[in-house]
């Protein structure tokens, strides 16, 4: 299967087509093929398809596919600071998402303001906006899976905000396109027009790469700590006495 992006930080961060020279930057150098369940009681990682399918990490013990795996006491000590340290993470990695959220918000706002400055006068939009942001950062904070705030997923909240504001938008414009028009305008007309059809075509991807460069300096601060959960992970091995890949270099 595709390698997502690491899941525990980066992939709550890196939203879309990044240059393949920038991978290595906005990803750590390491990849992942898990989804994460931050839980209570343990770390649950869960993928498709390759066993395992699933890891559970609590407080030095481990098990995979739902069998125990022996450790000897430094490997305990090694699988009880991982999840300490991917616990310690998580919540950082949410804060990003989060504000990603808000950076992707004021993204769409200028792309509507560009289409046509006098759609942002009404307050309307600002409305739509502000309850979309808030609805997806209350799901962010809600959320103990990664599904919910990895690339994915900040894909998503983008194109959210985007569907949110585009009929409102085309809304606000089909009065004013229609006034040019009659006005002998017709070029000004269509043009109005195919701004607005644009903030809906390519608008996701403008937002989309505003995240990554706002995004990528906080994500690179954190790939110290993501490298030393790889170096924690280098020795063991699962039920069937296979190494334990739950991050592996790539991406």
């Amino acid at each position: 299967m595709t390698a997502r992006v690491f899941a525990f930080v980066v992939a709550a961060c890196v939203a879309g087509s990044v240059a393949a020279q920038d991978v290595g930057q906005m990803s750590c150098g390491v990849a992942s093929s898990y989804d994460l369940t931050v839980r209570s009681d343990a770390l649950l990682f869960e993928r498709p398809e390759v066993a395992p399918r699933s890891v559970r990490m609590h407080d030095g013990s481990l098990a995979t596919d739902g069998r125990a795996v022996a450790l000897r006491p430094d490997e305990q000590d090694r699988v009880a600071l991982f999840e300490r340290n991917v616990r310690a993470l998580v919540p950082k990695a949410k804060a990003i998402a989060s504000d990603g959220v808000d950076v992707a918000a004021r993204a769409v706002r200028e792309e509507a303001g560009r289409a046509s400055p006098g759609s942002l006068s009404s307050g309307e939009l600002d409305r739509a906006l502000a309850s979309r942001v808030a609805e997806i950062k209350r799901r962010i904070a809600a959320s103990q899976s990664t599904r919910d705030w990895q690339a994915d997923a900040m894909r998503a909240y983008a194109q959210e905000i985007v569907s949110d504001i585009t009929p409102l938008l085309t809304q606000e414009v089909g009065g004013e396109a229609m006034q040019l028009a009659m006005n002998g305008d017709l070029e000004g007309a269509a043009a109005l027009r195919d701004r607005v059809a644009d903030v809906s075509t390519g608008g996701q991807a403008r937002v989309i790469a505003r995240l990554e460069s706002t995004l990528r300096p906080r994500v690179q601060a954190l790939c110290p700590a993501v490298r030393q959960l790889v170096d924690l992970q280098s020795g063991l091995r699962d039920a069937s006495g296979q190494p334990l890949l739950l991050i592996e270099p790539g991406g």
